[in-house]
């Protein structure tokens, strides 16, 4: 049986006013770049540093957020934690920084995307659409609006998500892997497959997004995260979410 996909009715996206993005970053050069990649697309607010970012997160509603990590007065990942606290929207680290503690502690924070540098501007721009479509795919999903398997819950017009009767805290990216995975529970999926149908471009093969959202979402779920029961890794194949 194929996996549910999103629906994405892109004649209502060519009807949609631009959209808007807050991008943080402190290196001019590369904050020109991202404007001539995204500008025609989206509309724009540029800062150059966390504390204006979030003056500016603030002041007028975003639909995604571009954080570098190193910036003055306050730095990408604080202010990553101080918009998550406040709002589900999209988050996107950018910086330098690749190493897997790095990627991890931007998850912690509440990060849905970390992309490192250099990067092509093709790349970004790539993401940005992917993830947004993402959003509007909520929309119009064709699984059950509440997915049950075992001990989980899964109430996706609420972004609710209860385990063995708690109420369980997941940022927009473990949610909707989550979801994936609960809505085609018993099947297994490749990273390549999971990069396709949840982040929504095409796998790259040195990213190890996947597995460090599949550690942080058993982390969250799993009573025992070293011996998980809920997502299972099939080995040499990829994940599956238990439905037995």
């Amino acid at each position: 049986m194929p996996p549910f996909r999103r629906t994405n009715d892109r004649a209502v996206e060519e009807v949609q006013p631009p959209r808007r993005v807050l991008v943080a970053e402190d290196e001019a050069p590369i904050a020109k770049l991202i404007e001539t990649a995204l500008r025609p697309r989206y509309e724009l607010v540029v800062v150059t540093n966390g504390l204006d970012a979030l003056k500016a997160f603030e002041q007028q509603p975003f639909e995604l957020v571009l954080l570098d990590v190193m910036m003055p007065y306050v730095d990408g990942f604080e202010a990553c934690q101080r918009i998550r606290a406040q709002s589900d929207i999209p988050i996107v680290i950018l910086t330098s920084r690749d190493g897997t503690d790095d990627v991890v502690h931007g998850f912690e924070l509440g990060a849905d995307e970390y992309i490192t540098k250099p990067f092509k501007m093709a790349e970004l721009l790539a993401r940005v659409d992917a993830i947004l479509r993402r959003v509007d795919g909520y929309k119009s999903r064709r699984a059950p609006p509440v997915v049950r398997v075992g001990p989980l819950e899964i109430d996706e017009p609420r972004h609710r998500v209860t385990v063995r009767g708690g109420e369980v805290n997941l940022t927009p990216m473990e949610f909707e892997l989550l979801y994936f995975l609960a809505a085609n529970a018993g099947q297994v999926f490749d990273r390549e497959t999971l990069f396709k149908e949840v982040w929504g471009y095409e796998y790259v093969g040195e990213t190890n997004l996947v597995d460090v959202c599949v550690r942080r979402l058993r982390e969250k779920v799993e009573e025992l995260p070293s011996r998980p029961r809920l997502i299972v890794t099939v080995r040499g194949v990829g994940y599956k979410l238990s439905d037995g």
